[in-house]
């Protein structure tokens, strides 16, 4: 029978001769040989999601808020009533106007017949001529009374529309400006509604980069799929303002995005906008390589013992031509394109492929 010291130094000795076996059967991992490459290049700058209808609904007429019947978020259909404004004011002018549309009524009425009277009469000679053109004058002032009376009627019937705040289109309500109770005056907002879709993005470009931007070959978006993937799609519309702000001085831009585009995206997201430009020579790797750990970016390098993680600077994403690298890596050298394998014990470098 073995002592314990003996089985114990037995294990040992397994041990180590099975640790060649385990580096011999470890897992190869591809990679690619850095060096500079042709990428496209452009300046890239922070955008914002808008709506393409956004439309801030305000009082037409003063009262006090009686009911607001929408809140943030909620959804509102063409027509639906969002707010109520007092119309006691309104309904007393609107009860005046048909009074005065009553009055001047008979009036026209009663001038009609007079006139139409005094016209038989000179007809037949019992009247003359000057009581012939009183009467028609009369009529006539008649006629411009009950018109001014209808426009009046009409007018009254706005205002009193006015003290019922209705949505304009189908969409979603995206802020509100008054509570029930607060006093609404012509012009002040009460709510705020857009339609969800078409959706745009909207970046604001510097103006000492307005001749560059004007000139860009093609105008890419970011945007991130259901998977938290990102990828560069193109707008079905671009425009730029005529002119920079003087404040600001920058210029607006305005991208259109297609229905499937922004199916994901909400008013207010922000996401990159790239003005992509010609060519340069960049040092970049596939974004599939970068390892990223809060704050730190790394990648593993090849060497003779294995993998080596390494931090590199990232500069800008050049989409399918990958991530261009600032600092951290050197031309030749032969990055794993599988950080998460490479990081295995026993892992070593499969076929290399070049990166230019």
């Amino acid at each position: 029978m073995k002592s314990i010291p003996t089985l114990a130094f037995a294990v040992s000795l397994t041990v180590l001769a099975a640790a060649p076996v385990l580096a011999q059967g470890g897992v190869s991992v591809p990679t690619v040989q850095i060096g500079a490459r042709a990428v496209s290049t452009g300046y890239e700058i922070d955008g914002v999601v808008e709506p393409v209808k956004q439309s801030v609904i305000s009082a037409q007429t003063s009262g006090r808020v009686v009911n607001l019947l929408v809140k943030m978020g909620d959804r509102v259909k063409a027509g639906q009533l969002l707010a109520t404004i007092d119309d006691r004011e309104t309904a007393v002018g609107v009860q005046r106007s048909q009074a005065q549309m009553s009055q001047a009524q008979a009036e026209l009425r009663n001038a009609q017949v007079h006139y139409e009277r005094t016209r038989e009469l000179r007809a037949q000679g019992f009247m003359s001529q000057a009581a012939l053109d009183v009467a028609q004058t009369q009529y006539q002032a008649a006629q411009a009374g009950h018109a001014q009376a209808t426009a009046g009627a009409r007018a009254s019937a706005l205002s009193q529309g006015y003290t019922r705040v209705t949505a304009p289109y189908d969409g979603w309500v995206l802020q509100t400006h008054a509570e029930a109770g607060d006093l609404a005056v012509p012009g002040k907002p009460i709510v705020t509604v857009y339609a969800p879709q078409p959706l745009r993005a909207v970046v604001q470009v510097p103006a000492s980069l307005a001749d560059s931007t004007r000139s860009a070959k093609e105008v890419l978006v970011q945007l991130s799929d259901a998977n938290g993937d990102s990828k560069w799609v193109a707008p079905v519309k671009r425009s730029a303002m005529p002119a920079a702000d003087p404040v600001s001085q920058t210029v607006v831009w305005r991208l259109d995005l297609s229905a499937q585009a922004a199916q994901n995206l909400l008013p207010g997201q922000q996401l990159r906008v790239r003005f992509v430009g010609g060519q340069a020579q960049r040092t970049v790797v596939p974004a599939a390589a970068v390892l990223r750990r809060g704050e730190l970016t790394a990648v593993y390098v090849a060497s003779e013992r294995g993998f080596v993680l390494r931090a590199v600077r990232l500069g800008a994403d050049h989409g399918a031509e990958g991530v261009e690298i600032v600092a951290g890596l050197s031309a030749g050298e032969q990055v794993a394109t599988d950080p998460v394998r490479a990081g295995l014990a026993g892992a070593k470098a499969a076929v290399t492929v070049s990166s230019r």
